[in-house]
Order: structure tokens, then sequence, then C-alpha cells
């Protein structure tokens, strides 16, 4: 590799002195390093910046510094354009992320010598349909969510999969998931894990008010929509918990696949399910902690 992009997480704590260091590391090693603009400016950088999105373009991988939050926002940047993006985490448990800060250069060393390879992760899509016309879509790693606002009642949503009509709901709202995201918001709402390198939507209701009603596992090849038929009260859209727009009585939202792909670069040959032992391990003990 010879150029290495990287965006970190600038409410971290040392993150002037890591982006130092890693510069020193890889500087050593012939290999440049680029930053976001951004990121030049809060950390008085002088080796090298760039727009973001030029950022990506520039580089041979994205690393990124920070949670699962920082790395879903790197992924849908860096999908389009096919770059594979390598997760430090500074988080709290890092489900997305490759490695933490202490095995950062071991890790590095492994990345130049190229002993990796590329895991690829299923996207998806979600656009606003109104008035007969589409809004422009919006890209997610983990999901797309329909949820109230926090003084709104039930909200009541008619939901089709391929054009058939499925079930209306009465609930708090919907999920529709990545295997990605199977482990993020669809997980607190009573859905399944699963293996994230397999491709399906997740459709997971939230606190429905129905005893029947599961999660139901889609094709990937399927396409959801989901019709607002309730005019009180706030209802929101929202993708990865980042992107979002408000919803209007009669709006139908659409999901599917995305054609893009996000790509991560993997080190080692823990499974999905080390992972989830590990990390749910250091939730709980986390949580004793504080």
């Amino acid at each position: 590799m010879k150029t290495i992009g990287l965006i970190s997480n600038l409410k971290k704590d040392r993150i002037t002195g890591l982006l130092e260091d890693i510069h020193t590391w890889l500087a050593g090693r012939g290999v440049n390093m680029l930053v976001d603009d951004e990121c030049a400016e809060r950390t008085n950088w002088s080796n090298g910046s760039c727009p973001r999105r030029e950022l990506v373009s520039r580089s041979d991988c994205l690393m990124v510094l920070g949670g699962d939050g920082t790395l879903l926002n790197s992924a849908r940047l860096a999908a389009p354009s096919r770059v594979p993006v390598f997760g430090v985490n500074m988080g709290r448990l890092g489900f997305l992320t490759e490695v933490d800060v202490p095995h950062l250069f071991k890790a590095l060393e492994l990345l130049l010598a190229g002993e990796y390879y590329i895991e690829e992760r299923m996207m998806l899509e979600a656009s606003v349909i109104r008035d007969n016309k589409a809004s422009l879509p919006l890209m997610g790693l983990n999901d797309a969510v329909i949820t109230k606002g926090a003084f709104a009642r039930l909200i009541i949503l008619d939901t089709t999969v391929d054009r058939r009509h499925f079930n209306t709901y009465h609930a708090d709202g919907v999920i529709i998931a990545t295997p990605t995201g199977s482990t993020a918001y669809s997980l607190s709402a009573g859905g399944p894990l699963v293996v994230p390198d397999l491709d399906l939507l997740l459709f997971t209701p939230i606190c429905p008010h129905a005893l029947w009603a599961r999660p139901l596992v889609i094709p990937p090849d399927s396409e959801v929509q989901v019709t607002l038929q309730s005019s009180l009260g706030e209802v929101m859209l929202t993708v990865d918990g980042q992107l979002g727009t408000h919803l209007q009585y009669g709006d139908i939202v659409r999901v599917k696949r995305s054609n893009c792909r996000a790509r991560f670069i993997k080190l080692n040959n823990q499974t999905f399910f080390d992972i989830l032992r590990e990390k749910f391990n250091e939730g709980d003990i986390k949580r004793e902690i504080g």
C-alpha cells in the first residue's frame, strides 16, 4: 500500500498524539498518510490533508480511528469506490473494528506485508416515496429504522414484501436490518443474531401491540415497503442512526439491497462467534465496573 487515508473521531482522547505516532511509523516504511481537512484543522496537522471525499479516491485503504459509529460513517463513504476499511477501536465495544489501539502497530505490520483478506458486507438503501416521487436513497450498513417520536402514540405501519401485503403493525416502529445490523438496534428489539457475510434483510417490529409479531427473515433480492398510516405525532426514518428524515402520513419507505458493498480488512481468523463471545463478555464486564 502506498497511501493510507485516515479518518478519526476527533472527540477521542489522545487522538493528536496517536496521529503523529501513526504518521511517523508509516513514513519510516515509505507509506504516505492523508487526513481529511477537518481533522487537519482541529489538530493543527501539516503533513497532508484533503476533503474527505477526495481522501477516499486518493487512498489504497481507509484507516478509521474510533468506535462503530465512526466506522459506519466511513464505510458508507468508501463503499461506492470499493476502498477497503481498516477499523481501529477507540470506542466501547467495537463490533465492526478489527483491532484495539494497543495492537495497532503489530496489525499495521501485517497489513503492509499483505497478510490480510477482504470481507464484504451487504448494504441496504432506503428511499421515501411521497406524492409518487421517490427521494434520493439513503445507503446504510446497519439498518433503516422507522420510529415514533418521544410523545407520539403507537404508529400504524402497513407492510408489503415484493408488493404483497404482509401485515399492518401497531407498534413503536420497525427495523429493517442487514446481517451486520443484526447486532445493533435489531438485537435490542428481539431480533436474531445473523452471521454477517450472509445476504438477507431482517425485519424486526419495535414493541408491537400483537403477541404473535416476530422478526422476519427476507431474501436479499426482495423489496420491503412500509406505508405510514398514522397522522398524529412525529415519525422519523433513520439510517444507521446517522442519516434521517421526517415522515408524513401516506409516505412509503422503500428498503432494498444496495448495489454497493462495504469492504473490511481482516487480519486474523477470528470467527463471528469468537467476536460475539468476546464483545458480549467485555460489555457485561464494563457495565459491572461502570
